[in-house]
């Protein structure tokens, strides 16, 4: 029974139950992209379809996690098939559950809101932005949002975190930013804003179709 419910693995080395990043990296991409395409059809065809079932399935992923045994969670079995081949970057379990508990909570005000009462409004909204910047930080950065607020509501420290972050240690050579680099920065998004301002206008016209595709598909 102990082996079925329980929250990480024992690996050798290590001292606390850990859990595979790469995996979570990968489960994250995927529910952000789900949910990026549903809440792209919401603003642009009022199609709330899609992410009513995106958060059914979003909570009970999360409630799998954190209650039964991440291994069972069917995203994060997805992840692992997907990076199965990649060397495992382990990190402490004990951190993702707070996390993704964080996950359980936001996703259980869409499902009250969206699924059971059927209305939409700016808690909804947020809720939804507040997911996607978690889940966007985790898959792209490596960032776990929710981890952050671990040492805040608990004493200990938090270990083996995804690149050694919670370890004070110095930058190496290769990691450390340079005047010019951040010069480099504010240029380029000075030469967006330029763009933007010197180019709006012609870059508003919709294009023509060039080999008059479209215009004779119509005809017939």
């Amino acid at each position: 029974m102990n082996k079925v419910i329980q929250f990480g693995e024992h690996v050798e080395g290590y001292s606390i139950p850990v859990l595979n990043e790469r995996e979570i990296r990968a489960s994250a991409g995927i529910v952000f992209l789900v949910m990026l395409i549903s809440l792209m059809l919401i603003l642009f065809k009022g199609d709330f379809l899609l992410i009513k079932y995106v958060i059914v399935m979003f909570l009970v992923d999360f409630i799998v996690r954190v209650f039964v045994n991440p291994k069972f969670s069917p995203s994060l079995i997805i992840g692992r098939l997907i990076v199965g081949n990649q060397v495992p970057e382990y990190v402490g379990a004990q951190q993702k559950k707070f996390a993704w508990s964080i996950g359980i909570v936001l996703a259980s005000i869409m499902f009250i809101h969206l699924v059971l009462v059927n209305a939409f409004s700016p808690i909804t909204g947020i809720t939804c932005l507040i997911c996607l910047i978690f889940l966007f930080f985790e898959s792209v950065f490596g960032i776990c949002l929710g981890c952050k607020f671990y040492s805040v509501f608990y004493k200990e420290k938090a270990q083996y975190c995804p690149g050694e972050v919670c370890d004070v240690k110095s930058k190496q050579e290769i990691q450390k930013t340079s005047q010019v680099q951040l010069l480099i920065v504010a240029g380029f998004f000075a030469c967006i804003c330029l763009t933007v301002f010197l180019l709006n206008d012609s870059f508003s016209k919709k294009p023509y179709d060039l080999f008059g595709i479209t215009g004779s598909t119509r005809s017939q």
